[in-house]
């Protein structure tokens, strides 16, 4: 499976709908079918419930796998609900279906939708990669670490598990830790700007401001329409006293994308480090007044 294997990152970087609280910067894997499709295989296929109401089974898995893309998440369910009907051991969509209920603020059922199609794909990376994110969202860190540990035990290269690893260290206020993940999945897979933004963010933690700087410089001159990059980079030069630039930046990245004005949405969904979140409130309460 892994020839065919392609993964989305729904983060506020991509331009994709978030699929809820714990994806908004976490990697998560939407499984896409195979050239030979997994409901060609009889062990994988029953007969439909209801055919005379039922879509064929490649037909419904695209339209489940376009609404989940498309963050129709009340569209999307009962889509991968009938796909379940047809093939209850097809590993991908016990995965997408995982995915979508976890989008719709239900962790553990996404949980335990991870663990059937682990039960049915044992080898996959993917339902551990998801099954890690469901667990973030509860606040299980030590769990979600190990699930993207076992990734990286059998391709440490996996920059969405990287990634991932490194906001749960960030969540344990471990961010000399969190700032290697980031490096390394920025390294694993070139051009993943989530990634660079958030291993400057470590380093403005760490009081490298220089270095934090001079990263998300290059970031804002790649992607000038990352609001990310130019949000951190306000937060930094209201700090160093340049205020002027900073509300420029500011200008850029509130038009972006107003959530950067919410420190809670900052500090639990997208995981900011404390100190960048506290900059730029107080840049906020200035040029507010």
């Amino acid at each position: 499976m892994h020839n065919w294997r392609q993964r989305l990152l729904f983060s506020c970087a991509t331009g994709l709908r978030a699929m809820g609280m714990a994806l908004l910067a976490a990697g998560l894997a939407l499984l896409l079918p195979a050239p030979g499709p997994l409901w060609a295989s009889p062990a994988a296929t029953t007969p439909p419930a209801t055919p005379q109401r039922s879509q064929p089974l490649p037909q419904l898995f695209e339209a489940a796998l376009a609404a989940s893309r498309e963050g129709r998440f009340g569209d999307a369910l009962p889509l991968w609900d009938q796909v379940l009907e047809q093939a209850p051991r097809d590993a991908a969509a016990w995965s997408n279906h995982g995915n979508v209920q976890l989008a719709l603020g239900r962790a553990e059922a996404a949980i335990a939708d991870q663990e059937r199609a682990m039960a049915l794909d044992p080898i996959n990376p993917d339902p551990h990669l998801n099954r890690g994110t469901a667990e973030e969202a509860l606040g299980q860190w030590e769990q979600a670490a190990a699930d993207y540990h076992w990734i990286l035990e059998r391709d440490p290269e996996d920059a969405s598990a990287l990634y991932n690893l490194g906001n749960v260290q960030g969540s344990l206020g471990h961010w000399d830790q969190a700032r290697d993940c980031f490096e390394a999945a920025a390294a694993a897979r070139p051009g993943f700007a989530m990634a660079r933004s958030s291993a400057a963010l470590a380093a403005f933690q760490l009081g490298e401001p220089a270095k934090a700087e001079q990263d998300l410089r290059k970031l804002v001159r790649r992607y000038p329409l990352f609001a990310d990059a130019r949000a951190a980079l306000t937060a930094l030069l209201w700090q160093r006293g340049a205020v002027g630039e900073a509300e420029s930046n500011w200008a850029a990245a509130s038009g972006l994308d107003p959530r950067y004005r919410q420190p809670e949405w900052l500090l639990e969904i997208r995981r900011w480090p404390p100190g960048p979140v506290q900059a730029l409130e107080n840049f906020l309460q200035l040029v507010q007044r």
